[in-house]
């Protein structure tokens, strides 16, 4: 067999996971912002919840956008060279390697998913800088010291990393599991880390709405919490200025918009 038999198989395996059927949350995500990496049934319920909730593509741009403010200010303003992704989604543009190596060609990053799709297109897509290193890891959310282990292979967990969970802990039903989750994340990470979390939230009817007609079109549920839940996963860390806010709010770079949408960062002591 060839070299590129193994890599083949890999390929086809990968592909035959992909569940075209039913809408999934990083291809619904990816057409929102403007990506083509999506299909026909993650359209159909992006268009549908347009006409409930406008609002959410809104949500999408601006979370991202709040995703490169705060890479920028922890590897411009804290030097953090190390980055831990998880729930990566579908690459787009500026994503976290390329924004923090941007600042600092050395920077490491890590983006962990176990979704098919994003596996496909990562691995391909994924780029580093010579002085940096980029690296996917196929791991599962809810089996935080497995990723950590993997980590460590492209990281330095004795040195400050930045933990960055976007759009993704909406998956785990249960708060307090899912606080519990980022808890065991951190406590592998050392005094000086990172956590950065943005999240739709329930603060507006129109969100709740689109979340129940998303929720109801079988794709894998996505629970919108309370402002206060989202602060709930910072507990024992120091917060940046300012604060847990909404995205647009979070050290904005233009004029401020209302979005039901809150994240923050905060500092393991």
């Amino acid at each position: 067999m060839s070299d590129q038999d193994p890599q083949l198989a890999a390929a086809a395996e990968i592909r035959a996971r992909i569940d075209t059927s039913k809408p999934h949350s990083a291809r619904f995500w990816n057409y929102f912002v403007g990506g083509k990496d999506n299909y026909e049934v993650d359209r159909e319920i992006g268009d549908h919840i347009k006409e409930i909730f406008p609002g959410l593509v809104d949500v999408a741009r601006t979370s991202r956008q709040f995703l490169g403010r705060a890479v920028r200010h922890l590897a411009g303003e804290q030097g953090i060279r190390q980055f831990l992704d998880i729930g990566t989604g579908l690459p787009t543009a500026d994503n976290t390697h390329e924004v923090a190596q941007s600042v600092a060609p050395d920077s490491r990053i890590v983006y962990v998913d176990n979704d098919p799709m994003v596996l496909a297109h990562a691995r391909a897509l994924l780029t580093s800088t010579p002085e940096g290193e980029t690296a996917y890891i196929d791991a599962d959310f809810y089996e935080p010291e497995a990723i950590l282990k993997a980590a460590a292979s492209t990281l330095d967990l004795s040195k400050p990393v930045a933990l960055m969970i976007l759009n993704t802990l909406g998956h785990v039903a249960d708060y307090d599991q899912a606080r519990a989750l980022v808890a065991r994340l951190m406590a592998g990470l050392p005094s000086g880390s990172y956590l950065v979390i943005s999240d739709s939230t329930a603060t507006s009817e129109g969100m709740i709405a689109a979340s129940n007609a998303y929720n109801e079109s079988g794709a894998v549920p996505y629970y919108v919490r309370s402002v206060e839940e989202i602060a709930g996963f910072f507990d024992g860390l120091e917060l940046a200025e300012p604060g847990v806010v909404q995205v647009t709010e979070w050290r904005p770079e233009s004029g401020v918009s209302v979005v039901d949408a809150y994240g923050g960062v905060g500092r393991k002591p």
